[in-house]
């Protein structure tokens, strides 16, 4: 068979074993203790920011409520008297109608009385947040798992687990490539250039998602001589799940106009590397050649 050598583009590919990492994996677990009234997730539901998870039961944090406020209106009230009195007793000590000790303590009871209001509101303020954390939300858009604990539970303050939710688009993999490599990414992404990322399946055969490379680890792990690096999928389709395995390959840069042969051409022997060159219609010559990427 005869091949023409014709000029082309060549892309530089680079191999490496990955695995579908997520960009957010969140525990929900309660910030206060109480009983767990209300479930609001259906298992394997997309859920977004802010979107209702769970109920604990909030009227023991009411009622505290309830007291504190109680607490804090009897210490205003005689934190207002003891202002009051502080205004008489310094009107008659111009008058030189009582001692100035006596307006030194009023004044100081006064600066008691109102650390005491200042207490007294931080208990209120306190008890008004936990009321807010009995309604427990989804920190992070994503998918929620299966449910760790059924309504009617007693739960401790950040120790039970409600649920997981896992942020899946966008999507990263983190996969890894020797270090001799290092050099050529590193002066493509400095150059500011978006180099693309291809993720195939375990087989290596099925194309499963194209993103882009995001960022390069900052040290080269010594054990293994490879540095790991980051690509991004936007994964609308979900074809990509966390902690799946995947063969990643980055196009590092195109080599363009390359003359290109079949492989089935080169051969290897004495003359080192070469491939048969047509000399007329009827004769070949053997022509020693260096190969490129």
């Amino acid at each position: 068979g005869i091949a023409t050598v014709a000029p082309g583009d060549v892309p530089i590919v680079l191999a490496g074993l990955g695995t579908v990492t997520p960009l957010a994996t969140v525990t929900v677990r309660s910030q206060i203790s109480g009983y767990l009234t209300e479930i609001g997730f259906r298992e394997g539901q997309t859920v977004k920011k802010g979107d209702f998870l769970a109920q604990i039961d909030s009227r023991p944090y009411e009622a505290q409520l309830a007291q504190y406020q109680g607490q804090l209106m009897r210490d205003q009230a005689l934190l207002q008297n003891s202002k009051l009195d502080l205004a008489r007793f310094q009107r008659l000590s111009q008058q030189d109608s009582i001692s100035k000790q006596n307006v030194d303590t009023q004044g100081a009871l006064v600066k008691q009385n109102e650390g005491t209001v200042a207490a007294d509101q931080a208990l209120v303020d306190q008890q008004k947040l936990n009321i807010t954390y009995t309604r427990i939300i989804s920190p992070v858009e994503g998918r929620v798992g299966l449910r760790q604990i059924d309504q009617g539970n007693y739960i401790t303050a950040a120790s039970t687990s409600i649920v997981v939710v896992t942020q899946l688009h966008p999507i990263s993999v983190v996969f890894t490539l020797p270090e001799d490599d290092v050099a050529r990414v590193m002066r493509r992404v400095r150059s500011g250039a978006k180099l693309a990322v291809t993720a195939y399946d375990r087989g290596d055969t099925n194309v499963i998602a194209t993103g882009v490379l995001d960022t390069v680890d900052n040290q080269i792990d010594t054990t293994t001589g490879t540095v790991k690096l980051r690509a991004m999928f936007e994964n609308e389709d979900e074809s990509l799940f966390p902690n799946q395995f995947v063969n990643a390959r980055l196009t590092v840069e195109t080599i363009q106009n390359a003359a290109l042969v079949p492989n089935a051409a080169i051969l290897r022997g004495t003359p080192g590397t070469y491939v048969y060159l047509m000399d007329g219609d009827e004769k070949v010559t053997v022509r020693p050649i260096k190969t490129g990427e």
